[in-house]
């Protein structure tokens, strides 16, 4: 008999088939039962009817407990009030396991603490698949981006013996004999070499910040798309992010449009999601937030509140550009006309997430950019390599970062982005 998954079974209509899962709830009227299986492809409603089935079968489906784990053998029917549209009419059972304790995700009023701690088991649930397979086709619709535009996939290592954006904030280690190294921040700065090389490429990977906060914005380690481009400047750079959250909007709604209805996204919402996004200067930022209410001046940083309040305005991202340079990373290139500001933007998301992408053009002159790593406070010496690539055949380059897990949270509209990635590190969890 054909072994197929949940998702594949309207195909099938009107054969038996064997599906491979688990059993996520049931409930009987005396000669039938209703098992609600699950095999990570979907849900189905299987349907056991004891005028159908040997005694056997009829017994193994009554000693089902939650989460047991099984294989069913079934006619599948069409029933368009059904997940999927079908059910499974059953006409064998095989128990795998049954499990001898009860499946501790089993009320819909558990504390957050008590999921994270069974986040293991947690990823199990209804939501928790959606959202994850959300994640999955956000991933996917970031690769087929830039793999349709021909940019390279340059993959930046995790230890550094660089600091990539300032001293503070980094996880130290040692590194044998080496000495210190530290968790990266960023694979910006190797991708701005690959990109001397290869001229468009882009990274996904892991990254971590030791930053001690406990919005529901952050993690300690999160998973960062970035990209970097030879010749492109501050406006290339800001017309490529819009392409590339426009194209994981849609992507995502075609592809998972079924699952971010499943957890109550309002897609309406994210269908006005179209290029060029609204754009304003950190100092048209800055007047706005003052006209809201807020105690804020010129160089004062725009916090979670402040982004929430510009973001506001707005029903798709707005890209904030041309920040003050003392509040900017050190490799961030000047305005020529207005060398207080740098030609970068910060991208937020509607709806209160906040910032999603970090972008600017980067310094391209040796002599400016050990200025501005002195003005850090860095060691010149432990960029060497990076100074080197402003020595031969330099030239214009702009890139940017984005968070994966704050796009997930934005587009699947969830509460917290502890969600939006399968096993979270925040400030104070690191297990399971």
């Amino acid at each position: 008999m054909k072994v197929v998954d949940i998702s594949d079974l309207r195909s099938h209509t009107g054969e038996e088939v064997t599906i491979r899962g688990w059993l996520r709830r049931k409930r009987s009227s005396g000669k039938i039962q209703f098992l609600f299986l699950r095999d990570g492809s979907g849900f189905v409603q299987a349907i056991v009817e004891r005028s159908s089935v040997s005694d056997s079968v009829f017994q193994n489906a009554n000693n089902l407990k939650m989460e047991s784990s099984v294989v069913v053998n079934g006619v599948v029917k069409v029933e368009e009030r059904a997940p999927g549209g079908v059910e499974l009419l059953v006409t064998d059972i095989e128990v795998v396991q049954i499990p001898e304790k009860d499946f501790p995700i089993n009320k819909p009023d558990h504390s957050i603490d008590f999921l994270m701690d069974n986040r293991h088991l947690w990823l199990r649930t209804q939501r928790q698949t959606h959202i994850l397979k959300i994640r999955h086709e956000i991933i996917k619709a970031v690769r087929e981006f830039y793999n349709d535009r021909d940019f390279i996939l340059v993959d930046t290592p995790i230890f550094t013996g660089s600091i990539g954006e300032s001293a503070g904030n980094t996880f130290e280690i040692d590194y044998f004999d080496y000495g210190k190294a530290y968790l990266a921040q960023t694979g910006q700065l190797y991708l701005e070499a690959a990109a001397m090389a290869l001229g468009k490429v882009y990274n996904l990977g892991p990254t971590f910040r030791a930053e001690k906060s406990k919005t529901r914005r952050h993690l300690i380690e999160f998973w960062m798309n970035e990209a970097e481009v030879a010749y492109y400047r501050h406006e290339d750079n800001i017309k490529l992010q819009e392409d590339l959250v426009s194209y994981i909007v849609h992507t995502t709604l075609e592809k998972a449009g079924d699952d971010l209805l499943a957890i109550g996204r309002d897609i309406d919402k994210l269908k006005k999601i179209e290029t060029p996004f609204p754009r304003m200067t950190y100092d048209e930022a800055i007047k706005l937030l003052q006209k809201k209410g807020f105690t804020i001046t010129w160089g004062d940083d725009i916090g979670a509140d402040e982004e929430t309040a510009v973001a506001s305005e707005f029903d798709k991202p707005v890209v904030v550009e041309k920040y003050p340079k003392m509040m900017k990373a050190f490799y961030m290139q000047p305005d020529p006309e207005r060398p207080e500001v740098v030609l970068c933007d910060d991208m937020l998301a509607p709806e209160g997430y906040g910032e999603i992408i970090g972008a600017s053009e980067r310094i391209y002159e040796r002599e400016l950019l050990i200025d501005r790593i002195k003005e850090y406070g860095l060691d010149v010496s432990s960029y060497d390599w990076y100074l080197e690539l402003r020595d031969y055949g330099t030239v214009p380059h702009s890139g940017f970062g984005m968070g994966i897990e704050r796009v997930v949270a934005w587009i699947a509209g969830l509460e917290h982005i502890r969600e939006a990635i399968p096993f979270a590190r925040t400030l104070y969890r690191i297990h399971p």
